[in-house]
C-alpha cells in the first residue's frame, strides 16, 4: 500500500502497396498484394510447413513450441509482414486488453496527470488504454460508457459527475469492472480511489485563517461536482472551527473549474464593496485560482497583499506561475496508477475484495499567500 493512503474493505465481488505488382528490396521475399489483404494464420501455416495449431501455438502459448519450429514460423511471419488480428482474438475470448479511463475534464492537467498514472500501471501489465473525455456532460459520459461497454474493455476507471450513477452501477453486474477515481465511494458495488477532500478544505482554509484572513471567498463550481462540495464543507468546517461566523465564506459559483471562470470570479471579487471584500479566495482547483490570479494582475490588484490566493490540485502550473501559487497537493500519478492496479485485481483475481483507498492532502505554501497586511 503507498504511503499515505488507507484502505478500507467494503465487500467482495465476485501499408498501402502498388496494386497489381510485386517488388523485391534488398534480395527479401516480395510484400503480399495489399489488394488481397493482409496476411493471416493460414498464409503463415503454409509459408513455414506448419499446422495452424503450431502457429497458433507459436502466438499464444510459444513455450509449447520447439525453438527451431518457433523461428521458422516467426522468419515466415516477417516475410509476409503478419500482424497478428487482436481484434479477433478478443472476440473469440469475450474480452479485450485495453482498459479506459473516462476522465471528467481533458483540459484539466490534474486528469492528465492521473492518467499518466493508469497508463504506467497498464503499460507494466501489457495492456493499452483508451482515454476518452466526458467534459462534464452527463449525456457524453452515459455514451462513452455504452460503448465501452460495447467494445467489451477489460474494465473502466472513470471520473464520475454522479458517482452513484445507476449507469455506472450496472456496469460490474454486467460484467465490466469499474473503479471510480478521484471520489471516495463508501459501498460495497466498486473500488475507489480518491484524496480527502473535506480535510483538504479544512488545510486551506486553516491555513489562511492562520495568516490573519477572516473573510475568505470560496470559489468553485458548478455544484454537481462532488469534490467541490466537499472541499467547500472543508472550508466551512475550518471557518466554524476558528469560531468565525459562517457568512464570513464567501461563496462565488462558478459554472465550470476553468481558467476563464477564474477570471470571471476576480472580476466579481473586485465589484465587490470594500467593506464585504474577502481578503483572501480560496479556489476548488488550480485552473480557477491561476484565472484569478490573472484578473487580479489585470486589475491592479496585487497578491497576496490585497488577495492571497488558495488553489488545489498542485498541478505543474501552480509553481511555474508570475506569482507561484499556494495549493492543495493531491498525488496525482498514484491516484491513477493505484487504481488501475484495483481494476487490474478485480478483472482477473476472483478472490478480489473491493478497497476504498483515501490518500492524505498536503498544502504546499507558496507567494500567493505570504506576506499579507492587515486592513
Amino acid at each position: 500500500m503507498p504511503a499515505g493512503a488507507s484502505r478500507t474493505t467494503a465487500g467482495e465481488l465476485p501499408e498501402t502497396g502498388t496494386t497489381g505488382r510485386r517488388t523485391r528490396v534488398a534480395g527479401k521475399p516480395a510484400a503480399r498484394n495489399r489488394s488481397r489483404g493482409a496476411a493471416g494464420v493460414k498464409d503463415v501455416a503454409a509459408a513455414a510447413g506448419v499446422s495452424l495449431g503450431t502457429v497458433s501455438n507459436v502466438l499464444n502459448r510459444p513455450e509449447m513450441v520447439s525453438p527451431a519450429t518457433r523461428a521458422k514460423v516467426e522468419a515466415a511471419m516477417e516475410s509476409l509482414g503478419f500482424v497478428r488480428n487482436e481484434s479477433a482474438r478478443q472476440l473469440r475470448a469475450g474480452s479485450s486488453r485495453i482498459v479506459a479511463y473516462l476522465m471528467l475534464d481533458a483540459g484539466n492537467p490534474f486528469f492528465t496527470d492521473v492518467a499518466r498514472g493508469v497508463e504506467e500501471a497498464a503499460r507494466e501489465a501489457g495492456l493499452s488504454v483508451f482515454l476518452c473525455n466526458s467534459n462534464e456532460d452527463a449525456g457524453r459520459e452515459a455514451d462513452y460508457l455504452d460503448l465501452l461497454e460495447q467494445q467489451r474493455v477489460q474494465g473502466v476507471l472513470i471520473t464520475p459527475i454522479d458517482p452513484h450513477s445507476s449507469r455506472i452501477a450496472t456496469l460490474p453486474l454486467r460484467g465490466t469492472p469499474v473503479v471510480v477515481v478521484d471520489r471516495s465511494l463508501d459501498d460495497a458495488q466498486h473500488c475507489s480511489v480518491a484524496v480527502d477532500d473535506v480535510l483538504g478544505g479544512e488545510v486551506a482554509l486553516t491555513h489562511l485563517i492562520e495568516l490573519g484572513h477572516e473573510r475568505v471567498a470560496f470559489v468553485g463550481g458548478p455544484n454537481t461536482i462532488g469534490q467541490v462540495t466537499d472541499r467547500r464543507e472543508g472550508a466551512r468546517n475550518a471557518l466554524e472551527e476558528a469560531g468565525l461566523p459562517a457568512e464570513n465564506l464567501v461563496e462565488l459559483t462558478t459554472a465550470a473549474l476553468t481558467v476563464a471562470e477564474g477570471r470571471g470570479a476576480g472580476q466579481r471579487l473586485a465589484g465587490l464593496p470594500a467593506d464585504r471584500r474577502p481578503t483572501a479566495a480560496f479556489c476548488a482547483n488550480d485552473l480557477l485560482a491561476l484565472g484569478l490570479l490573472q484578473q487580479c494582475v489585470s486589475l491592479g490588484l496585487r497578491v497576496p497583499e490585497d488577495l492571497a490566493i488558495v488553489g488545489y490540485d498542485d498541478i505543474e502550473f501552480a509553481a511555474a506561475a508570475a506569482v507561484p501559487l499556494t495549493s492543495v497537493r493531491q498525488p496525482r500519478q498514484l491516484l491513477g496508477k493505484t487504481a488501475a492496479e484495483l481494476l487490474l485485481d478485480e478483472s482477473s483475481n476472483p478472490d478480489h475484495e473491493h478497497q476504498r483507498v483515501t490518500f492524505t492532502p498536503e498544502l504546499v505554501v507558496r507567494t500567493s499567500t505570504r506576506g499579507k497586511t492587515s486592513r
